[in-house]
Protein backbone atom coordinates (compact mmCIF):
# COMPACT_ATOMS: atom_id res chain seq x y z
CA UNK A 1 0.00 0.00 0.00
CA UNK A 2 1.43 3.59 -0.81
CA UNK A 3 1.82 5.71 2.07
CA UNK A 4 1.48 9.67 0.76
CA UNK A 5 4.32 12.07 1.87
CA UNK A 6 3.67 14.10 4.69
CA UNK A 7 5.24 17.31 6.23
CA UNK A 8 5.00 17.57 9.89
CA UNK A 9 5.16 20.71 11.93
CA UNK A 10 6.58 19.66 15.87
CA UNK A 11 6.30 21.97 18.35
CA UNK A 12 10.05 21.61 20.07
CA UNK A 13 9.77 24.69 21.99
CA UNK A 14 7.50 26.69 23.31
CA UNK A 15 4.18 26.63 25.58
CA UNK A 16 3.31 24.43 22.72
CA UNK A 17 5.89 21.62 23.31
CA UNK A 18 5.15 18.52 21.80
CA UNK A 19 2.06 19.53 19.88
CA UNK A 20 2.44 18.18 16.17
CA UNK A 21 0.64 19.18 13.19
CA UNK A 22 0.81 16.13 10.55
CA UNK A 23 -0.12 17.11 6.76
CA UNK A 24 -0.67 14.57 3.93
CA UNK A 25 -2.68 17.20 1.51
CA UNK A 26 -2.11 19.81 -0.25
CA UNK A 27 -2.93 22.86 2.05
CA UNK A 28 -2.02 26.72 3.40
CA UNK A 29 -1.55 28.00 6.74
CA UNK A 30 -1.12 31.12 8.00
CA UNK A 31 0.56 31.12 11.21
CA UNK A 32 0.18 34.35 14.38
CA UNK A 33 -1.60 35.20 17.18
CA UNK A 34 -5.16 35.88 15.30
CA UNK A 35 -8.22 33.80 16.13
CA UNK A 36 -8.72 32.35 12.28
CA UNK A 37 -4.76 31.37 12.42
CA UNK A 38 -3.70 27.86 11.95
CA UNK A 39 -1.75 26.43 13.97
CA UNK A 40 -2.32 30.00 16.43
CA UNK A 41 -0.19 31.19 19.30
CA UNK A 42 -0.37 32.38 21.87
CA UNK A 43 -1.35 35.80 22.58
CA UNK A 44 1.10 35.96 25.70
CA UNK A 45 4.29 38.01 26.52
CA UNK A 46 6.24 34.99 24.76
CA UNK A 47 4.14 35.87 21.43
CA UNK A 48 3.65 40.17 21.87
CA UNK A 49 6.57 40.59 18.96
CA UNK A 50 4.55 38.01 16.90
CA UNK A 51 2.17 39.70 14.36
CA UNK A 52 -1.51 38.85 14.25
CA UNK A 53 -1.44 37.38 10.52
CA UNK A 54 2.37 36.87 10.99
CA UNK A 55 3.64 34.40 8.04
CA UNK A 56 1.91 32.13 5.20
CA UNK A 57 3.29 28.24 4.79
CA UNK A 58 2.56 26.97 1.33
CA UNK A 59 2.15 22.84 1.73
CA UNK A 60 2.05 20.66 -0.90
CA UNK A 61 4.01 17.06 0.10
CA UNK A 62 6.96 16.43 0.01
CA UNK A 63 7.43 20.56 -0.37
CA UNK A 64 6.62 23.50 1.57
CA UNK A 65 7.73 26.73 1.30
CA UNK A 66 7.35 29.93 4.21
CA UNK A 67 6.89 33.59 3.56
CA UNK A 68 6.67 36.18 6.00
CA UNK A 69 4.07 38.85 5.60
CA UNK A 70 6.86 41.87 6.72
CA UNK A 71 6.17 41.26 10.20
CA UNK A 72 7.61 43.58 12.87
CA UNK A 73 10.27 40.84 14.51
CA UNK A 74 10.33 38.55 11.22
CA UNK A 75 10.71 34.55 11.11
CA UNK A 76 14.08 32.67 11.60
CA UNK A 77 14.16 29.28 9.54
CA UNK A 78 17.59 27.65 10.94
CA UNK A 79 18.03 31.24 13.15
CA UNK A 80 18.30 32.59 10.05
CA UNK A 81 15.81 35.69 8.93
CA UNK A 82 13.52 35.24 5.99
CA UNK A 83 11.74 38.62 6.76
CA UNK A 84 11.30 41.62 9.20
CA UNK A 85 10.17 45.17 8.50
CA UNK A 86 12.01 48.51 9.53
CA UNK A 87 10.55 50.38 13.24
CA UNK A 88 9.39 53.52 11.13
CA UNK A 89 7.60 51.52 8.55
CA UNK A 90 4.00 50.44 8.91
CA UNK A 91 2.90 46.25 8.07
CA UNK A 92 1.79 48.08 4.42
CA UNK A 93 4.55 49.90 3.98
CA UNK A 94 6.57 46.81 4.50
CA UNK A 95 4.21 44.20 2.62
CA UNK A 96 5.04 46.09 -0.43
CA UNK A 97 8.60 45.12 -0.40
CA UNK A 98 9.67 41.67 -1.45
CA UNK A 99 10.77 39.54 1.39
CA UNK A 100 12.08 36.21 0.47
CA UNK A 101 10.45 32.79 0.69
CA UNK A 102 12.05 30.20 2.01
CA UNK A 103 11.56 26.21 0.85
CA UNK A 104 11.90 23.61 3.97
CA UNK A 105 13.89 20.68 4.45
CA UNK A 106 13.75 18.26 6.28
CA UNK A 107 14.84 18.76 10.33
CA UNK A 108 14.69 22.96 9.43
CA UNK A 109 13.28 24.59 12.39
CA UNK A 110 10.94 27.80 12.53
CA UNK A 111 11.58 30.28 15.21
CA UNK A 112 8.36 32.91 15.46
CA UNK A 113 8.48 34.53 19.14
CA UNK A 114 9.40 32.02 21.26
CA UNK A 115 7.76 28.95 19.80
CA UNK A 116 10.12 26.55 17.71
CA UNK A 117 8.31 23.80 15.09
CA UNK A 118 10.93 21.59 13.47
CA UNK A 119 9.94 20.35 10.17
CA UNK A 120 9.78 17.11 9.10
CA UNK A 121 9.25 15.53 5.58
CA UNK A 122 8.84 12.46 4.94
CA UNK A 123 8.62 11.00 0.68
CA UNK A 124 5.65 9.27 -0.39
CA UNK A 125 6.90 5.31 0.02
CA UNK A 126 4.84 2.30 -1.41
CA UNK A 127 4.32 3.50 -5.10
CA UNK A 128 6.35 3.47 -8.28
CA UNK A 129 9.90 3.32 -8.06
CA UNK A 130 11.78 5.96 -9.39
CA UNK A 131 13.72 4.79 -13.00
CA UNK A 132 15.88 7.26 -14.85
CA UNK A 133 13.27 6.61 -17.89
CA UNK A 134 10.37 8.23 -15.13
CA UNK A 135 13.00 11.00 -15.05
CA UNK A 136 12.07 12.33 -18.85
CA UNK A 137 9.78 14.91 -19.96
CA UNK A 138 6.58 13.28 -21.70
CA UNK A 139 6.83 15.69 -24.79
CA UNK A 140 10.45 16.33 -25.30
CA UNK A 141 12.00 13.24 -23.74
CA UNK A 142 14.88 15.72 -21.66
CA UNK A 143 15.90 14.32 -18.84
CA UNK A 144 14.10 16.10 -15.89
CA UNK A 145 15.29 14.60 -12.50
CA UNK A 146 16.58 18.08 -11.62
CA UNK A 147 12.47 19.53 -12.01
CA UNK A 148 11.04 16.58 -10.15
CA UNK A 149 12.43 17.01 -7.04
CA UNK A 150 11.47 13.80 -4.46
CA UNK A 151 8.47 12.60 -6.53
CA UNK A 152 8.05 10.03 -9.54
CA UNK A 153 5.82 10.20 -12.18
CA UNK A 154 4.70 11.46 -15.34
CA UNK A 155 5.50 15.25 -16.13
CA UNK A 156 5.91 17.46 -18.62
CA UNK A 157 8.79 19.44 -18.18
CA UNK A 158 8.47 23.68 -17.74
CA UNK A 159 9.85 24.43 -21.09
CA UNK A 160 7.22 22.39 -22.79
CA UNK A 161 4.91 23.72 -20.25
CA UNK A 162 5.33 27.05 -21.82
CA UNK A 163 4.01 26.11 -25.50
CA UNK A 164 0.85 24.38 -24.51
CA UNK A 165 -0.35 24.60 -28.17
CA UNK A 166 2.61 22.00 -29.14
CA UNK A 167 1.61 19.65 -26.08
CA UNK A 168 -2.42 19.93 -27.59
CA UNK A 169 -1.27 19.26 -31.00
CA UNK A 170 0.85 16.37 -29.88
CA UNK A 171 -2.43 14.50 -27.58
CA UNK A 172 -4.19 15.41 -30.73
CA UNK A 173 -1.58 13.23 -33.12
CA UNK A 174 -1.32 10.34 -30.26
CA UNK A 175 -5.19 10.34 -30.33
CA UNK A 176 -5.72 10.43 -33.93
CA UNK A 177 -2.85 7.76 -34.17
CA UNK A 178 -5.31 5.39 -32.23
CA UNK A 179 -4.23 5.79 -28.60
CA UNK A 180 -7.35 4.22 -26.61
CA UNK A 181 -6.42 7.02 -23.65
CA UNK A 182 -6.77 9.62 -25.90
CA UNK A 183 -10.01 8.64 -27.92
CA UNK A 184 -12.59 11.39 -26.36
CA UNK A 185 -10.19 13.62 -28.98
CA UNK A 186 -9.69 11.59 -31.68
CA UNK A 187 -10.83 13.32 -35.17
CA UNK A 188 -10.86 16.78 -33.67
CA UNK A 189 -8.56 19.44 -35.07
CA UNK A 190 -7.39 22.70 -33.33
CA UNK A 191 -8.63 26.28 -35.08
CA UNK A 192 -7.06 28.75 -32.50
CA UNK A 193 -6.30 29.49 -28.85
CA UNK A 194 -9.00 31.26 -27.17
CA UNK A 195 -6.81 31.51 -24.33
CA UNK A 196 -4.24 30.48 -21.59
CA UNK A 197 -3.76 31.00 -18.17
CA UNK A 198 -0.85 29.43 -15.34
CA UNK A 199 -2.38 25.92 -15.41
CA UNK A 200 -2.43 25.41 -19.46
CA UNK A 201 -4.85 26.35 -22.31
CA UNK A 202 -7.98 26.46 -23.87
CA UNK A 203 -8.12 26.20 -27.72
CA UNK A 204 -11.25 25.73 -30.53
CA UNK A 205 -11.32 22.52 -31.50
CA UNK A 206 -13.56 21.46 -34.62
CA UNK A 207 -14.04 17.62 -35.19
CA UNK A 208 -13.29 16.73 -38.69
CA UNK A 209 -16.40 14.24 -39.16
CA UNK A 210 -19.23 15.51 -37.31
CA UNK A 211 -18.18 19.40 -37.39
CA UNK A 212 -19.00 20.10 -33.59
CA UNK A 213 -16.71 22.64 -32.36
CA UNK A 214 -15.61 22.26 -28.63
CA UNK A 215 -13.17 23.95 -26.63
CA UNK A 216 -10.53 21.84 -26.07
CA UNK A 217 -8.77 22.65 -22.65
CA UNK A 218 -5.50 20.96 -21.25
CA UNK A 219 -4.34 21.58 -18.06
CA UNK A 220 -0.41 20.54 -17.18
CA UNK A 221 0.59 19.71 -13.65
CA UNK A 222 3.48 21.97 -12.26
CA UNK A 223 5.04 18.64 -10.51
CA UNK A 224 5.24 15.22 -11.36
CA UNK A 225 1.57 13.79 -10.89
CA UNK A 226 1.32 9.95 -9.32
CA UNK A 227 -1.13 7.91 -10.32
CA UNK A 228 -2.75 8.98 -7.29
CA UNK A 229 -2.97 12.43 -7.68
CA UNK A 230 -4.76 11.61 -11.30
CA UNK A 231 -6.63 9.42 -9.79
CA UNK A 232 -8.13 11.77 -7.32
CA UNK A 233 -8.29 14.55 -9.49
CA UNK A 234 -10.56 13.17 -12.22
CA UNK A 235 -12.79 11.50 -9.51
CA UNK A 236 -13.38 15.43 -8.65
CA UNK A 237 -14.03 16.06 -12.21
CA UNK A 238 -16.36 13.49 -12.59
CA UNK A 239 -18.78 15.76 -10.53
CA UNK A 240 -18.54 18.63 -12.76
CA UNK A 241 -19.00 16.34 -16.03
CA UNK A 242 -22.56 15.67 -14.15
CA UNK A 243 -23.55 19.11 -13.92
CA UNK A 244 -26.35 19.98 -16.75
CA UNK A 245 -27.71 23.46 -16.58
CA UNK A 246 -28.34 26.56 -19.21
CA UNK A 247 -26.20 28.57 -16.91
CA UNK A 248 -23.23 26.39 -16.61
CA UNK A 249 -21.02 25.68 -19.56
CA UNK A 250 -21.01 21.78 -20.17
CA UNK A 251 -18.02 19.00 -19.51
CA UNK A 252 -18.27 16.57 -22.01
CA UNK A 253 -14.80 14.54 -21.91
CA UNK A 254 -12.25 14.30 -19.73
CA UNK A 255 -9.02 12.33 -19.41
CA UNK A 256 -4.96 13.01 -18.77
CA UNK A 257 -2.25 11.15 -20.85
CA UNK A 258 1.75 11.58 -20.89
CA UNK A 259 1.46 13.98 -18.04
CA UNK A 260 -1.34 16.35 -19.07
CA UNK A 261 -4.78 16.66 -18.38
CA UNK A 262 -7.28 16.82 -21.23
CA UNK A 263 -11.12 18.57 -21.35
CA UNK A 264 -13.37 18.77 -24.08
CA UNK A 265 -15.87 21.38 -22.90
CA UNK A 266 -19.08 23.46 -24.56
CA UNK A 267 -17.72 26.35 -26.64
CA UNK A 268 -19.64 29.71 -25.78
CA UNK A 269 -18.70 31.81 -29.24
CA UNK A 270 -19.56 35.21 -26.95
CA UNK A 271 -16.21 34.35 -25.44
CA UNK A 272 -16.08 35.74 -21.64
CA UNK A 273 -17.68 38.62 -19.59
CA UNK A 274 -13.59 39.77 -19.60
CA UNK A 275 -13.52 39.96 -22.93
CA UNK A 276 -16.72 41.52 -23.09
CA UNK A 277 -15.83 44.40 -20.47
CA UNK A 278 -12.38 45.13 -23.08
CA UNK A 279 -14.67 45.79 -25.79
CA UNK A 280 -17.63 48.15 -24.06
CA UNK A 281 -14.76 50.18 -22.39
CA UNK A 282 -14.15 48.46 -19.01
CA UNK A 283 -17.99 48.97 -17.47
CA UNK A 284 -21.38 47.21 -18.24
CA UNK A 285 -24.64 49.36 -17.55
CA UNK A 286 -26.41 48.43 -14.10
CA UNK A 287 -29.00 46.16 -15.47
CA UNK A 288 -27.07 43.95 -18.15
CA UNK A 289 -24.86 43.30 -15.33
CA UNK A 290 -27.11 42.44 -12.87
CA UNK A 291 -29.19 40.20 -15.61
CA UNK A 292 -25.92 38.51 -16.13
CA UNK A 293 -24.88 38.00 -12.26
CA UNK A 294 -28.43 36.77 -12.37
CA UNK A 295 -28.16 33.94 -14.72
CA UNK A 296 -24.69 32.90 -13.75
CA UNK A 297 -25.93 32.59 -9.97
CA UNK A 298 -28.44 30.36 -11.26
CA UNK A 299 -25.87 28.21 -12.67
CA UNK A 300 -23.80 28.74 -9.69
CA UNK A 301 -26.81 27.42 -7.52
CA UNK A 302 -27.55 24.72 -9.42
CA UNK A 303 -23.61 23.17 -9.03
CA UNK A 304 -23.78 23.80 -4.96
CA UNK A 305 -27.15 21.52 -4.94
CA UNK A 306 -25.21 18.95 -6.71
CA UNK A 307 -22.56 19.25 -3.88
CA UNK A 308 -19.89 21.48 -6.66
CA UNK A 309 -18.30 24.59 -5.17
CA UNK A 310 -16.14 26.30 -8.06
CA UNK A 311 -13.70 28.52 -5.47
CA UNK A 312 -12.13 30.08 -9.26
CA UNK A 313 -14.59 32.73 -10.51
CA UNK A 314 -13.81 35.30 -12.13
CA UNK A 315 -15.18 37.28 -15.31
CA UNK A 316 -13.11 35.05 -17.40
CA UNK A 317 -14.64 32.23 -16.50
CA UNK A 318 -18.00 33.46 -16.73
CA UNK A 319 -18.82 32.79 -20.76
CA UNK A 320 -21.15 33.99 -23.21
CA UNK A 321 -23.38 32.54 -25.18
CA UNK A 322 -26.26 34.03 -27.45
CA UNK A 323 -30.01 34.16 -26.91
CA UNK A 324 -32.50 34.24 -29.57
CA UNK A 325 -32.71 37.93 -29.65
CA UNK A 326 -28.96 38.09 -29.55
CA UNK A 327 -28.51 39.05 -26.02
CA UNK A 328 -26.13 37.55 -24.25
CA UNK A 329 -26.07 34.64 -21.79
CA UNK A 330 -24.00 33.90 -18.85
CA UNK A 331 -22.63 30.18 -18.58
CA UNK A 332 -20.30 29.66 -15.97
CA UNK A 333 -17.34 27.52 -16.71
CA UNK A 334 -14.91 25.45 -15.11
CA UNK A 335 -17.06 24.49 -12.43
CA UNK A 336 -14.33 22.82 -9.68
CA UNK A 337 -11.20 22.12 -12.18
CA UNK A 338 -8.89 25.04 -10.07
CA UNK A 339 -10.16 23.45 -6.83
CA UNK A 340 -9.97 20.08 -7.71
CA UNK A 341 -6.52 20.36 -9.45
CA UNK A 342 -5.04 22.49 -6.39
CA UNK A 343 -5.98 20.02 -4.06
CA UNK A 344 -4.95 17.14 -5.84
CA UNK A 345 -1.58 18.85 -5.43
CA UNK A 346 -0.84 19.33 -9.21
CA UNK A 347 -0.44 22.94 -9.03
CA UNK A 348 2.60 22.60 -7.05
CA UNK A 349 3.55 25.77 -4.77
CA UNK A 350 2.24 29.24 -4.96
CA UNK A 351 5.14 31.85 -5.81
CA UNK A 352 4.86 35.26 -4.51
CA UNK A 353 1.93 37.46 -5.61
CA UNK A 354 -0.10 34.15 -6.12
CA UNK A 355 -2.85 31.99 -4.51
CA UNK A 356 -5.21 29.21 -4.99
CA UNK A 357 -7.35 31.09 -6.86
CA UNK A 358 -7.31 34.63 -8.09
CA UNK A 359 -6.88 36.75 -4.92
CA UNK A 360 -9.16 39.89 -6.76
CA UNK A 361 -11.94 37.94 -6.30
CA UNK A 362 -11.26 36.00 -2.97
CA UNK A 363 -12.61 36.12 0.35
CA UNK A 364 -10.79 36.04 3.60
CA UNK A 365 -12.96 32.56 4.59
CA UNK A 366 -10.97 30.79 1.31
CA UNK A 367 -7.33 32.19 2.47
CA UNK A 368 -7.74 31.21 6.09
CA UNK A 369 -10.03 27.70 5.18
CA UNK A 370 -8.00 26.80 1.69
CA UNK A 371 -9.50 22.75 1.86
CA UNK A 372 -13.03 23.10 3.49
CA UNK A 373 -14.45 26.58 0.99
CA UNK A 374 -17.70 26.75 1.28
CA UNK A 375 -20.61 27.61 -1.38
CA UNK A 376 -20.61 30.46 0.13
CA UNK A 377 -17.22 31.93 -1.30
CA UNK A 378 -18.32 31.42 -4.45
CA UNK A 379 -21.33 33.49 -3.93
CA UNK A 380 -18.74 36.74 -2.59
CA UNK A 381 -17.21 35.94 -5.62
CA UNK A 382 -19.60 36.80 -7.37
CA UNK A 383 -20.78 39.51 -5.98
CA UNK A 384 -17.24 40.48 -6.68
CA UNK A 385 -17.21 40.08 -10.20
CA UNK A 386 -20.70 42.15 -10.23
CA UNK A 387 -18.34 44.88 -8.36
CA UNK A 388 -15.88 44.78 -10.75
CA UNK A 389 -18.50 44.60 -13.67
CA UNK A 390 -20.10 48.35 -12.26
CA UNK A 391 -17.07 49.82 -11.46
CA UNK A 392 -14.03 48.49 -13.28
CA UNK A 393 -12.24 48.09 -10.00
CA UNK A 394 -11.76 45.28 -7.76
CA UNK A 395 -13.40 45.11 -4.48
CA UNK A 396 -9.95 45.71 -2.54
CA UNK A 397 -6.74 47.70 -3.32
CA UNK A 398 -4.07 45.62 -5.30
CA UNK A 399 -0.97 47.83 -5.18
CA UNK A 400 2.30 46.51 -7.25
CA UNK A 401 4.52 44.25 -4.92
CA UNK A 402 2.18 43.69 -2.41
CA UNK A 403 1.02 40.24 -1.42
CA UNK A 404 -2.25 39.27 -2.18
CA UNK A 405 -2.76 36.60 0.68
CA UNK A 406 -2.02 39.08 3.19
CA UNK A 407 -3.92 42.09 1.31
CA UNK A 408 -7.40 39.81 1.46
CA UNK A 409 -6.07 38.89 5.16
CA UNK A 410 -6.54 42.18 6.52
CA UNK A 411 -8.05 45.20 3.99
CA UNK A 412 -11.84 45.06 3.86
CA UNK A 413 -13.39 45.41 0.64
CA UNK A 414 -14.48 49.10 -0.58
CA UNK A 415 -17.80 50.27 -0.61
CA UNK A 416 -18.78 49.91 -4.04
CA UNK A 417 -20.44 53.61 -4.05
CA UNK A 418 -16.78 54.80 -2.92
CA UNK A 419 -15.54 53.57 -6.23
CA UNK A 420 -18.43 54.65 -8.06
CA UNK A 421 -21.27 57.14 -6.51
CA UNK A 422 -23.61 56.53 -9.91
CA UNK A 423 -24.04 53.02 -8.84
CA UNK A 424 -27.68 53.51 -7.28
CA UNK A 425 -28.26 52.96 -3.96
CA UNK A 426 -30.56 49.82 -3.36
CA UNK A 427 -28.23 48.00 -5.57
CA UNK A 428 -24.68 48.91 -3.84
CA UNK A 429 -26.49 48.14 -0.34
CA UNK A 430 -27.12 44.46 -1.59
CA UNK A 431 -23.21 44.61 -3.23
CA UNK A 432 -22.07 45.69 -0.02
CA UNK A 433 -24.02 43.22 2.24
CA UNK A 434 -22.47 40.26 0.01
CA UNK A 435 -19.07 41.43 0.46
CA UNK A 436 -19.41 41.44 3.98
CA UNK A 437 -16.59 38.94 5.56
CA UNK A 438 -17.26 39.41 9.28
CA UNK A 439 -18.66 37.57 11.45
CA UNK A 440 -19.47 35.56 8.58
CA UNK A 441 -20.48 36.56 4.45
CA UNK A 442 -23.33 38.58 3.73
CA UNK A 443 -25.19 36.21 1.71
CA UNK A 444 -24.94 32.62 2.81
CA UNK A 445 -26.43 31.04 -0.54
CA UNK A 446 -26.46 31.70 -4.14
CA UNK A 447 -30.19 31.85 -4.10
CA UNK A 448 -30.52 34.46 -0.95
CA UNK A 449 -27.99 36.92 -3.12
CA UNK A 450 -29.89 36.04 -6.70
CA UNK A 451 -33.44 36.75 -4.43
CA UNK A 452 -32.19 40.18 -3.29
CA UNK A 453 -30.83 41.33 -6.68
CA UNK A 454 -34.08 40.27 -8.27
CA UNK A 455 -36.25 42.97 -6.05
CA UNK A 456 -33.80 45.15 -7.80
CA UNK A 457 -35.15 44.53 -11.41
CA UNK A 458 -38.38 45.21 -13.29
Amino acid sequence: MTRPATITLKVVKGKLARTEYVFDERTTCVLGRAEDCAPRLPNDDDHRTVSRHHCLLDINPPDARIRDFGSLNGTYVNDEKIGQREAHQTPEEAAALSFPEHDLADGDEIRIGKTVFRVGVQPAAGGVKRTLELARCKVCDREVGSELGARSGDYVCAACQAKPAAVAEMLLDLAHGGRRDLAPIAGYTILRELGRGGMGAVFLARHGTTGEEVALKVMLPKVAASAEAHGRFLREVELTRALRHPNVAALYDAGSADGTFYFTTEFCAGGSLDRLLDRRGGRLPAAEAVRLALQALEGVGHAHEQGVVHRDLSPQNILLSEAADGSPVAKVGDFGLAKAFDQAGLSGLTRTGTAAGKPWYMPRQQVVNFRNAAPAVDVWALAACLYHVLTGRYPRDFPAGRDPWQIVLQSPPVPIRRRDPGVPKALAAVIDRALQEKPAIGYRSAAELHDALRTLTP
